[in-house]
């Protein structure tokens, strides 16, 4: 008995080889490429190279072992011809199928990417086939090839003899150099879909005597991805799992998943701000047996999914979604804003890269539902801004009684995920009477007035080496002395005699020293902004703002025109020390 189990054990063939298609009509969700392929084989119009990309588990492989096929099949008979549908019988046939066929060589370019193997393959191109009417070649994985290996490949690859077909396979199509991806004839399989991969399974699973709840069903094509390939692992894997008859519950247990409608209830909540359930469905989940880490992942899976349906409620019918989750994600998506939902997309995927760092996954996944439960009620941007403007006006009136001062200059700063604004006076207007005559040009008076020549003529080489290697002694009408850096190009102090001299109509002196130099124009003004930026950082407005963003940064940093005379700088004055960013805001009259 035992010996009989043995036996039956090595006999068994997975799903996915025991149901792999044997003509091209059984290819499912390829029909743009099966058509191709079906009358280019009728007319007899094959090309000398093909080329399948799409993603894994679609039909690449199957599809160059049907075509090897069906231009070495002879039929039951042995008289057959080229055929789109071999008969998977024949000698040829059968010998392809098992991967013994000699006139048809298959090889995996991931693990021989060298030339010399590429080399070793072309040597036998010219070569007649010794049992069959074509050779094949099917290179598995062709993006792994060396630079070396294409370009021996690519002369043969474009006349070869008439014996011989070439056929690729790839998941990586751009690392495939356009002058192999123009000698071949490219197809594109696409990702199966769910509607396809629904029926395909729940055929087969009638063909292995089982009975699958539609929705186990939808789980397993979800987590397939669009693959044939992995959804029968999948199928398989559920089949030794549960027996004969698979129920959602199974597949779930089997796949590790937390229930989808758990996680729409902590959705839910999250999105109530009901911190105290979050964080007790939370630990619920995870007594199970959850991932943190995969709670929020699922998470942001629904947040996605809500959005995706607030903006395009046609993508509900989808089959792989039960109709109660279908239910529940469309009257979310109506009651939720997409302002709210793409915070809480920001902040779960902030949460997803925090965990990584947290010495606890679950402390880390704890503290990013408190403050999802806070997503919906943080103002945007425009709104902080009103809210810190509205309560400095506050503070400026109870302080002093009066109306604030009417001019201040000062930075702006623009922040990452929001922005806070300074506000200063107004430009003076112009003076209408005219400029005196400036008389003769006496030159530059600075290094950065040379610099804004420079820059206004564009000659940008001079520009940088005088930013970054220029460090001035003394500056007269006439004559210039600086230190040099020790990276300052040769000849620099010969350009800008020329230039200075072009400029003035006057013959310059540039001349070096050894020491005495000041700061570069580039050091300058990288002290500069670095001072600006810590005066940034210290306005309240921008602390404010800082405060209210957690993780936002100051990417630029502006001045502001000046207000009107007499409307007062409420930027001025410090943000009231009871002001919340996540209070609701104040219903105005």
């Amino acid at each position: 008995m035992s010996g009989n189990s043995e036996t039956e054990g090595r006999a068994y063939r997975v799903l996915a080889r025991k149901y792999r298609p044997q003509v091209l009509s059984d290819l499912i969700g390829q029909d743009a490429m099966v058509r191709t392929l079906t009358n280019a084989f009728a007319a007899g119009r094959i090309a000398h190279a093909f080329i399948l990309t799409g993603v894994r588990g679609v039909g690449k492989t199957t599809t160059a072992r049907i075509i090897a096929r069906g231009l070495n099949c002879v039929g039951p008979d042995g008289t057959g011809g080229v055929t789109v549908t071999p008969c998977g019988v024949c000698g040829p046939c059968r010998a392809i199928a098992e991967g013994r066929h000699v006139d048809v060589l298959e090889m995996d370019a991931a693990t021989h990417t060298q030339v010399e193997r590429m080399r070793e393959l072309l040597a036998s191109v010219p070569y007649r086939p010794a049992d069959s009417r074509m050779k094949v070649y099917i290179v598995d994985e062709v993006h792994m090839l060396s630079t070396a290996s294409f370009n021996a490949l690519l002369k043969t690859l474009e006349e070869p003899p008439e014996h011989v077909k070439f056929i690729f396979a790839t998941t990586e199509i751009r690392k495939v150099p356009v002058t192999v991806l123009s000698r071949c004839q490219r197809f594109d399989l696409r990702r199966i879909e769910p509607e396809t991969m629904l029926a395909h399974l729940d055929s087969i699973a009638r063909k292995e005597g089982a009975e699958i709840d539609p929705d186990a069903l939808a789980l397993i094509v979800r987590a397939a991805e669009g693959s044939v390939r992995d959804a029968l692992s999948l199928l398989d894997q559920a089949l030794a799992h549960g027996g004969a008859t698979i129920d959602r519950e199974t597949v779930r247990a089997m796949l590790g998943l937390a229930d989808r409608g758990r996680v729409i209830d902590l959705f839910e909540m999250v999105m109530r701000g009901d911190a105290r359930a979050a964080l007790a469905e939370l630990g619920a989940q995870y007594a199970a047996g959850a991932d943190p880490a995969a709670v929020l992942r699922d998470l942001a899976e629904v947040t996605h999914w809500i959005s995706v349906l607030k903006v395009a409620p046609e993508t509900a019918d989808d089959p792989a979604v039960s109709p109660d989750e279908r239910a529940r994600g469309l009257a979310l998506a109506g009651k939720l804003s997409v302002p709210v939902l793409a915070r809480a997309w920001q902040m779960l995927l902030k949460a997803l890269e925090e965990l990584a760092a947290a010495p606890n996954a679950m402390m880390a996944a704890e503290m990013a539902l408190i403050r999802l439960t806070h997503v919906a009620d943080l103002p945007t941007p425009g709104e902080l801004v009103r809210r810190l403007t509205r309560g400095a006006e506050g503070a400026a009136a109870g302080a002093q009684g009066g109306p604030a001062p009417a001019r201040r200059d000062g930075p702006v700063a623009v922040v990452a995920g929001g922005a806070a604004r300074a506000v200063a006076d107004p430009a003076p207007l112009p003076d209408p009477r005219p400029a005196p005559d400036p008389g003769p040009d006496r030159g530059p008076a600075s290094l950065a007035e040379i610099a804004e020549r420079l820059r206004a003529e564009r000659d940008l080489k001079l520009l940088l080496a005088l930013e970054t290697c220029v460090r001035p002694v003394s500056l007269t009408p006439g004559r210039l002395t600086f230190q040099p850096t020790s990276d300052a190009p040769a000849g620099l102090a010969a350009a800008l005699a020329r230039r200075l001299e072009l400029w003035t109509g006057r013959r310059w002196t540039v001349s070096l020293a050894r020491e005495g130099g000041g700061a570069t124009l580039a050091e300058t003004r990288a002290a500069e902004e670095a001072a600006l930026l810590d005066e940034v950082r210290a306005h309240p407005l921008v602390a404010a703002a800082l405060a209210a963003f957690p993780g936002a940064e100051i990417r630029e940093i502006r001045r502001a025109r000046d207000p009107a005379p007499g409307a007062g700088d409420p930027a001025a004055e410090p943000v009231p020390e009871d002001w919340d960013p996540i209070e609701a805001p104040e219903e105005e009259d």
